[in-house]
This record gives structure tokens, sequence and C-alpha cells, in this order.
């Protein structure tokens, strides 16, 4: 979904398989947000706190940002989104009042344009090996092509999010998820990208793709190889790249 503020749209093909970052350059009133309600946020929030913003004052989202989940924090999402969430969340009614005579409204500013964002999914499996967070050489190829087509673009930020499947202890899988989605960004900063552009998360096996599809297949642990086998989607690096075409 990546696309070009104002130019052409920008590509990036892959083979289907698989920190505070913000530009000093614009000066904005901090988002705070409530550390009760960080984790429902589908905004990058630093270690202060605070959500992050690009050089033109736009708010890094996540690669589970949508509208609806932006309005269901409306403290952030109006602040950050106001003009993709539906009035009644950001502007509720105001009270009745008298009738005021009527003034020429001024002309609204344009809204600011916002980076556009394609989502890249990478296997897990291609990325590592079973219950690892040591990249292959196939993964290590496969996140190249990734840089590779970073030349064409004005990168702001890239975003790496690491899944397991449900196999094996929950905190472990948090530990495993973030431990590859960590792999990843410093294979993606050895290859020059700056490190401050680069946000990590891991999402343990808190977000599954696989659904129902492998409830009924016995025990669940790592010697059940058709289990394993059937969870593959589960273990995966969402790669997130926002920027635009040259």
């Amino acid at each position: 979904m990546l696309k070009q503020l104002t130019q052409k749209p920008l590509l990036i093909a892959l083979l289907a398989a698989s920190a505070g970052f913000a530009s000093n350059a614009f000066a904005a009133e901090d988002i705070k947000v409530d550390p009760k309600i960080q984790a429902h946020v589908p905004y990058v929030i630093d270690s202060r706190g605070v959500v992050v913003r690009n050089a033109t004052g736009l708010c890094w989202r996540t690669g589970f940002w949508t509208p609806a989940y932006a309005a269901s924090v409306p403290a952030v999402g109006c602040a950050c989104d106001k003009d993709l969430l539906p009035k009644d969340v950001c502007e509720p009614p105001a009270p009745v009042a008298a009738p005021a005579p009527k003034a020429e409204p001024a002309p609204a500013p344009a809204p600011a344009p916002k980076p556009a964002a394609q989502k890249i999914t990478l296997s897990a499996d291609a990325l590592f090996d079973f219950d690892n967070a040591v990249l292959r050489q196939e993964g290590k190829d496969k996140i190249d092509d990734v840089v590779s087509k970073l030349g064409s673009i004005d990168l702001e930020v890239i975003i790496a999010v690491g899944h397991a499947d449900r196999i094996g202890k929950e905190k472990y899988n948090q530990t495993l998820s973030e431990k590859r989605a960590a792999a990843v960004k410093d294979y993606i900063v050895s290859k020059g990208v700056e490190a401050n552009r680069v946000y990590t998360e891991g999402k343990g096996e808190s977000q599954p793709v696989t659904g129902d599809a492998c409830m009924k297949m016995g025990a669940e642990n790592f010697r059940n190889k058709k289990l394993v086998n059937c969870l593959q989607p589960d273990r995966r690096v969402d790669i997130e790249i926002i920027g635009t075409q040259k």
C-alpha cells in the first residue's frame, strides 16, 4: 500500500515468504499517551510515552493502524489523523446556543500529505530456523531484496514486527518474536539504513493468521510436525516501509 504523495506510486515486489526515530526539523506539541492505553494505540510511541512524528509532523502509524482502530483511542487518533476519523469522534456536538450572526468561514488549510506505507510479510521460516532468531542466508537474501529497493525512495521509517506461533509458553514466544524483529533490524542497519529509522516490536503469539485451521491436529508441542507445519504462517515478520518516491 506504499504510494507516492505527489508522484507515481512506489511498488516493491517480493517473493511470498515472510527507537526512537523522528526528525528534529519539525517542532510541535508532543502527543503524550497514557501508559494504561499504550498497548491499544496504533501509533509508534517512544520511551517518553510520546507519539513519534516525522519531519513534517505526521504521526508514525504501526502496521495495525486502521481508521476504526485510531478512533477507538480518540485522544491520540484525533490528534494524529483527525481528518480520517468520523467527525462525531473528534468533534462531539456542542451545546445548543443562541444563533449567532453568520460569518464568512475562513478557507480550511489543505491537510498535510501523509506518507504512504507498504507492508511486506516475510515468512519466519525463510528468515530463521524453527524456534530460532538467527538469520539464515536465505533470510538475508530476502532482506537484501527489500533494502535494494530503498534507494529509489526518500525513506521515512521501517517498522519490523515479529510474530510466533502458539507452540510453547506465551512468555517464551513473546521473547522469540522480539528477538526475530531485532535480528531483522540489525541486518537492515548493517546494510546502511540509519538505526533510528528502524522500529521493532514483538507480538508473540497474540496475532495468529491461521485462525481455527490447526485446532484439531493433536498435541501442541514441537514434536507434532503436522501442527508445526500447519502453524507456519503464524511464524512471520511484518515489515512496513514508509516513504515517498524520489
